[in-house]
């Protein structure tokens, strides 16, 4: 009956059906569908229209009655229930629970496949989408470092409180000292290979060649840094660094050093400290190097000019470590400094207090 029958599509739907035929993105099956009720509309027949579409003549009278009965709406597929869910929350359960217990004997840690031959049931793919879904990654290690220090609150308050608003006409120094620094020798270049790329990087070997202490002074209203480099790291060291960097500011500038509680830097200093009245010691607290500020130019230091770098003696390294304090220093700027909240236990009740 309808073989010869014009199929009636109104204004909107047809320029709706020719809009999808335009459009570069529009899915092969949506496509084919717009084709057959525009070409019925124009008067073919349901067999000219699947000669036309190398298809059956049932594919052409389905999608005629579907755009009769619902429209434009009726073109596009039915909601499919899909496959039948295989495994329960119970099951995702289980295998959380089971990260919990010890692995099997000879391992370290868990994997998918143990996890699958604890389980029986469960298949290691699924186990996998459980661990994905809840960002749970079995061979990523974290490590984190919390402080003991009973007095953390107090000492940790202080130093942000220099960082935050100095003391009027004072001068803030972060002071630590990056130790035994190697000197170390390594082939290293441009590698080529077979395919046309090249690579730069260095070889596995090496040859030591010495070590060399940084201490080095950063100033948190300028972000400069004042170093010297000693062959070693003892007591003798420290206050003889102390002295040149103190002797670099007036005697009535008032000092407030940042360093934390190594022995070297408590060395009796009351003596000292005695002759240098305008020089303050604020000592963060225990396993809180991430207070002191000179660790970040530390970081710099390394990731810049120390990393992969071939040095044939202590000579060349002493040389480089200098060269990079003048490059940086050229252009040195404060640091805005910050710590997320994101500490485990006592040490993230202690910094909410802050």
């Amino acid at each position: 009956m309808y073989q010869h029958t014009s199929l009636a599509v109104s204004r909107e739907d047809k320029k709706e059906l020719e809009s999808w035929l335009r459009g570069g993105k529009t899915e092969r099956r949506l496509a084919q569908r717009a084709t057959i009720i525009l070409e019925l509309h124009k008067g073919s027949s349901n067999k000219k229209v699947a000669e036309l579409l190398l298809t059956r003549n049932a594919t052409i009278s389905k999608w005629r009655n579907r755009y009769l009965s619902k429209g434009i709406r009726g073109l596009q597929d039915k909601n499919r229930s899909g496959k039948p869910v295989k495994y329960k929350e119970a099951d995702e359960q289980r295998i959380l629970k089971t990260l919990d217990e010890a692995p099997p004997k000879g391992y370290a840690k868990w994997n998918g496949g143990l996890l699958a031959e604890r389980l029986g049931d469960v298949s290691e793919s699924h186990i996998w989408r459980v661990l994905r879904k809840h960002k749970i990654h079995l061979q990523r290690k974290r490590s984190w470092c919390v402080s003991t220090d009973p007095e953390f609150g107090p000492k940790a308050a202080d130093i942000v409180g220099l960082y935050l608003k100095p003391h009027e006409n004072a001068v803030v120094l972060c002071v630590d000292e990056k130790p035994s620094i190697q000197a170390l020798s390594r082939q290293q270049g441009w590698l080529k290979l077979p395919n046309g790329r090249a690579l730069s990087g260095f070889s596995h070997e090496y040859k030591r060649n010495g070590t060399i202490t940084l201490f080095a002074a950063l100033e948190i209203a300028t972000g400069q840094v004042k170093g010297k480099l000693y062959n070693r790291k003892r007591r003798r060291e420290f206050l003889d660094f102390m002295n040149e960097l103190v002797s670099g500011y007036p005697e009535d500038r008032q000092l407030h050093i940042i360093m934390d509680n190594f022995r070297t830097h408590k060395p009796k200093n009351d003596k000292w400290l005695q002759r240098h009245k305008n020089v303050h010691f604020h000592y963060t607290p225990t396993h809180a190097s991430w207070l002191n500020m000179v660790e970040i130019w530390f970081s710099l230091l390394s990731r810049h000019a120390l990393n992969g770098k071939s040095h044939e003696s202590v000579r060349q390294l002493i040389n480089t470590i200098e060269d990079y304090l003048k490059a940086y220093n050229a252009s040195a700027h404060p640091f805005e400094w910050k710590k997320e909240k994101v500490y485990p236990g006592k040490l993230k009740q202690n910094y909410a207090n802050l």
